[in-house]
């Protein structure tokens, strides 16, 4: 495939490469930068439209963190929490998922014709390798067990790994979004860990933003007899991703030591990371809240995910209909037994 430097729209290979910041200042307003941003041109962004795949490049050049989260400082964690961080069964999942997506997106950007969309998508091809590094890092760092990771293979259909990887991100940082909030409130990471990782959430949310804007832009753009195939290929992938999120994976390390990584984590977690009880249709709640939050500072012509939150809607309320109806059923069980 060539170089990382090749690929990746001449960033670095390694996020040690990355210039430090010259001061606690320059921290702070490109983490602002990262989280704030709206177009210049004036009007609506019509996907399809030069102005629209013009905001969504420029988007994601202007709102890129060169410090965060490549500047760490790995906080000593004491004998309790180092155990829950450790105990959780995502880590290995985590690095290979972040793996397989900077490969995905690296080679499906060498497909991309158009220069801002392929800028883009090399960028966030980047970003998925900084991802990875950190998540090494943080495994290195508090030895952490993990199975080999396997061997990257570049995907035989580039298209379809790239939007399973897509509409993974979108689900996955959907949920992942709530369940870090709930970690910071149950207080299951120390703050240290929190502040380390807010930028890789940030980071996520414009991944994910970028996604969507760059499938409204390639439907639009899309010549029309392509475009039932295609849509046909979104509901394999969607197939696809329920299926994988119904299954366990399960690998073994070096010590022979067998490592069940949970595919659904993101939305079955908040069990094992809360100290308080939050029932199912309150942890939507909580991920609508977080979802509209970290999208509030971009332009809010530029789409966003809509699939995630509407699973979330919905699970939400039929989660309240079965409370208020088993409420019903439990008072007047009461009633006959008084």
């Amino acid at each position: 495939m060539g170089s990382l430097s090749d690929i990746y729209s001449r960033l670095p290979d390694s996020i040690d490469d990355l210039p430090p910041p010259p001061n606690k200042e320059a921290v702070v307003e490109a983490d602002y930068r990262a989280r704030h941003w709206v177009s210049q041109d004036k009007g609506p962004l019509k996907p399809g439209s030069v102005e629209h795949k013009r905001a969504i490049a420029q988007m994601f050049r202007d709102t890129f963190n060169p410090y965060k989260p490549s500047v760490i400082d790995w906080p000593k964690l004491d004998p309790e929490t180092l155990h829950r961080v450790t105990s959780l069964p995502i880590w290995d999942i985590a690095v290979q998922t972040e793996g397989k997506a900077r490969l995905r997106m690296a080679a499906y950007a060498r497909l991309v014709q158009d220069p801002d969309i392929k800028d883009a998508i090399s960028r966030n091809a980047w970003e998925e390798n900084r991802h990875k590094e950190v998540l090494s890092k943080m495994v290195a760092a508090y030895n952490i067990p993990m199975a080999p990771e396997p061997p990257y293979i570049e995907p035989k259909d580039v298209e379809w790994a790239y939007l399973v990887t897509g509409f993974s991100e979108c689900v996955d940082s959907f949920f992942a979004f709530g369940l870090f909030e709930l970690a910071k409130r149950s207080a299951f990471f120390p703050a240290e860990l929190i502040d380390t990782f807010e930028p890789v959430m940030q980071e996520e949310c414009r991944h994910i933003l970028l996604f969507a804007n760059w499938l409204a832009w390639y439907r639009a753009v899309m010549p029309w007899y392509r475009r039932p195939f295609f849509e046909l290929k979104v509901w394999a992938v969607w197939a696809f991703l329920g299926y994988e999120r119904l299954s366990l994976a399960k690998d073994v390390d070096d010590k022979g030591e067998v490592h069940t990584q949970d595919n659904n984590f993101t939305v079955t977690g908040a069990k094992d990371i809360a100290s308080v009880q939050l029932s199912l249709p309150d942890f939507m709640d909580l991920c609508l809240e977080e979802d509209d939050r970290r999208f509030a500072g971009y332009d809010k012509r530029l789409l966003r995910p809509t699939t995630a939150p509407a699973i979330a809607r919905v699970i939400r309320d039929v989660g309240r209909g079965w409370q208020f109806v088993s409420g019903l059923v439990k008072a007047n069980t009461r009633s006959a037994r008084a």
